[in-house]
C-alpha cells in the first residue's frame, strides 16, 4: 500500500515536469507587408435630358 502511494507520488512528480510550455516573443525583425493594389473606379451618372439641358445652360457642367 505504501509502495503504491510512493509510486503514485513519484509518477505525478515526473509527469508534472513534462507539462508543455508556450513562449511568446516579439519577432527580431519588423513585419513587412507589401500590398500591390490598383484601385480603379468609375462613376456613372444618368440624368434626364431636360435636367441635362438645364445643367448645360447654367454652366455647372
Amino acid at each position: 500500500m505504501l509502495r503504491n502511494v510512493i509510486a503514485m507520488v513519484i509518477c505525478a512528480t515526473i509527469l508534472s515536469g513534462c507539462s508543455p510550455t508556450v513562449k511568446v516573443e516579439a519577432p527580431s525583425e519588423p513585419i513587412n507587408i507589401n500590398l500591390n493594389v490598383k484601385i480603379d473606379h468609375q462613376i456613372n451618372i444618368k440624368v434626364d435630358k431636360a435636367l441635362d439641358n438645364i445643367i448645360n445652360k447654367s454652366g455647372l457642367y
